[in-house]
């Protein structure tokens, strides 16, 4: 499965691809699924551009996603730099109406653990973001392991072989402790292409999309999230051939 990552929390002024109005992400999010992406996930942007977790504005977003996408599933950040404040944070997303399918919860930051607890208790599914060992620590920690939807491995570091050593450590905890969750690999910039390969090498669901990088794998600049997702469906096809192949 390819997942589309539309926007994250870029500025407009990085590429004028990214979607920021509920209309551009609707767009790029059929874009997307026509051209093959299991599922959406993009930051929520109030009237002004910023990205918001007030309930107004994530009703407004879905209900548009919904209407353009109906069948599929549809998840939003809830990155801890939207709201500093832990505590503020967890009372806008208890005041949301209209529910996602799924959220992101970065288990590094703080009050992870009981937002992702809170939200999996009202049916919305959790992807658990794992950017480090010491998120997947206290991921493990949480006992929330079986009730996630996926787990999210996704290392910061820009050098490849660091940043699949961290894969490498994530991995050996998720094993170790028997979560069986799915696994969703990708990676951010200088990364986000290899680790679409990667991903295939092990089996796992992928991402890809403007929040994780601006270009196609050769370097040009990504005229939107449907190329983009377009690209990621046709390497992995042609490593599973490979894989096949060399057998």
């Amino acid at each position: 499965m390819v997942q589309a990552a539309l926007n994250g929390n870029r500025p407009r002024s990085e590429s004028p691809a990214t979607p920021f109005t509920n209309a551009e992400m609707t767009k790029s999010g059929r874009e997307a699924v026509a051209a093959g992406a299991g599922c959406i996930h993009f930051h929520v942007r109030a009237n002004d551009g910023a990205e918001s977790l007030h309930a107004e504005d994530v009703a407004a977003a879905l209900q548009a996603m919904r209407a353009e996408i109906p069948e599929t599933p549809i998840g939003i950040s809830t990155g801890e730099w939207i709201v500093r404040d832990s505590a503020e944070r967890q009372r806008q997303v208890n005041t949301w109406n209209l529910l996602p399918d799924f959220v992101s919860v970065n288990f590094n930051e703080m009050g992870a653990a009981a937002l992702a607890d809170s939200l999996l208790s009202r049916g919305v599914g959790v992807e658990a973001g794992l950017g480090s060992v010491l998120a997947a620590e206290k991921f493990l920690g949480s006992g929330l392991g079986g009730r996630c939807l996926r787990v999210l491995i996704e290392p910061e570091e820009q050098d490849l072989a660091a940043a699949i050593a961290v894969v490498v450590y994530i991995e050996g905890f998720l094993d170790r402790s028997g979560v069986k969750i799915p696994r969703l690999l990708h990676g951010h910039e200088q990364t986000a292409w290899p680790f679409i390969d990667l991903a295939v090498t092990r089996g796992y669901d992928t991402r890809i999309g403007l929040e994780d990088a601006l270009s196609l794998a050769d370097g040009s600049p990504a005229p939107g999230n449907g190329a983009m997702v377009a690209e990621a469906m046709a390497r992995m096809v042609r490593g599973r051939v490979s894989q096949s192949t060399s057998v």
